[in-house]
């Protein structure tokens, strides 16, 4: 008797977090959007900045990547702020290793910004 109670008490614990799920209720598809639309997430970026005429950003690479790899979405808003997101298009299959990642840079007038005009960057960035 002492024994069982031993064993209950030592299986108890390992039991407890064990979840059964019954798809009875009816579920049959799940869909889950990691994006709007069907585009893109917006490529991570290390950093950026406008110099010269020219929106200049840092992004990892695998030793191939170019500017013609991304799009870039803008948006005027109504605070006179035109949103800037860049969304990789093709993937760098190159194997070289550049831990400092690589800039990519298009001109303003390419993107069709006016020089002074206020821009926000939304992508996120990482460090």
């Amino acid at each position: 008797m002492i024994r069982a109670l031993i064993v209950a008490a030592l299986t108890a614990p390992l039991l407890s977090g064990c979840v059964i799920y019954s798809n009875e209720g009816g579920e049959r598809d799940v869909v889950v959007n990691w994006s709007d639309h069907g585009k893109p997430a917006l490529e991570a970026v290390r950093s950026a900045r406008i110099a010269d005429g020219r929106l200049i950003v840092r992004v990892e690479s695998s030793g191939c990547t170019d500017a013609t790899h991304f799009a870039v979405d803008l948006t005027p808003v109504d605070d006179g702020v035109t949103n800037i997101a860049l969304r990789r298009n093709a993937e760098d299959l190159c194997k070289a290793l550049v831990p400092e990642g690589v800039d990519v840079s298009w001109t303003l007038s390419e993107l069709g910004v006016e020089p002074g005009t206020p821009t926000r960057l939304l992508n996120p960035t990482k460090l």
